[in-house]
């Protein structure tokens, strides 16, 4: 246990949370200035890869590279938060998703044609659907945490559960780490083998765009259903047990999301977001009866006692 300490501290503390996101931010800055001399160096011939490559028309697309890699520090948020907050946990998975669809649309923007046949124009619809998506997204989210960041009281009892649990979640937390980086290197190592060496036969970008989050998202539902079980030995009430079973649900209509495209893509990204708000506000209400149940018979014991 306590080798699992030192290896938390070292991987997942604030010191190394900000040197992380120094990093990152850093590489996704070059590789946005990477991306646009390679499509400018295309753009006057110097250099050739594809005229079909989706990535390399306008420079727009270039905005692309670098949000990948802000997806990898939410990636790393992500395990961050797992053992300090589940709510937050979950959040971060439809922060995510979110950004992934945010990311398709500075694709979507490269390839509009602003013509009077707005619906009936493949790439101009998937840009209506993902610009609708992110601001409902981003509008159910901003619920999620409002009603996720509230606090009820707790027993003494209760608290040292909780204290057990987190220690439980540290260990997750210290192994899912090098999972996800070892997951990230052979997605990546695979998919360039696996790259055609003629440049007119790059890949599309839907499949570049699922790269890694499908199986990252499939791990998840494997960690939330471990969190569900654990849970167990702390708290038998319903409502919790709703809560976390419900938060995967919400992860497995996401993973599913990945296997469509099109509207009914966003329809289940949607769907998923929607229902773990749901869970959440219907948990705290749970919360809210027991507290106030709580009070009243506390202070009929009191009124007795004085009595």
């Amino acid at each position: 246990m306590k080798i699992l300490t030192i290896i938390f501290e070292t991987l997942l503390s604030e010191r190394t949370r900000v040197k992380v996101e120094k990093t990152i931010l850093n590489i996704a800055l070059l590789s946005f200035f990477i991306h646009l001399v390679v499509i400018y160096l295309q753009k006057f011939n110097i250099i050739f890869i594809s005229e079909n490559s989706e990535l390399l028309k306008n420079p727009i697309s270039a905005i692309y590279t670098p949000f990948s890699f802000i997806l990898i520090y939410e990636v790393y948020l992500l395990i961050y938060y797992l053992p300090k907050s589940f709510t937050t946990y979950i959040t971060k998975q439809y922060e995510i998703i979110t950004l992934i669809i945010i990311r398709k649309l500075f694709k979507d923007l490269s390839s509009l044609e602003l013509t009077s046949n707005w619906f009936e124009i493949k790439d101009d619809l998937k840009f209506t659907y993902d610009i609708v998506a992110s601001l409902l997204l981003f509008y159910l989210i901003f619920q999620f945490q409002k009603y996720g960041k509230q606090k009820f009281e707790e027993k003494t009892e209760t608290t040292l559960f909780i204290k057990s649990f987190v220690k439980k979640k540290k260990i997750i937390a210290v192994f899912l780490l090098p999972l996800f980086f070892v997951m990230a290197s052979y997605t990546l190592i695979n998919w360039l083998m696996g790259t055609p060496i003629s440049p007119s036969q790059l890949p599309i970008l839907e499949s570049i765009n699922n790269l890694f989050f499908d199986q990252f998202f499939t791990v998840l539902i494997l960690v939330d259903v471990v969190l569900l079980l654990i849970s167990f030995f702390y708290t038998v009430d319903f409502h919790k047990i709703m809560r976390n079973s419900g938060f995967i649900i919400s992860t497995i209509l996401i993973r599913m999301s990945f296997g469509v495209s099109g509207l009914v893509n966003i329809l289940l990204i949607v769907a998923a977001v929607l229902f773990g708000l749901m869970i959440i506000i219907i948990h705290n209400k749970y919360e809210k009866d027991i507290l106030s149940i709580n009070e009243k018979t506390q202070g009929l014991r009191n009124y007795q006692n004085e009595n």
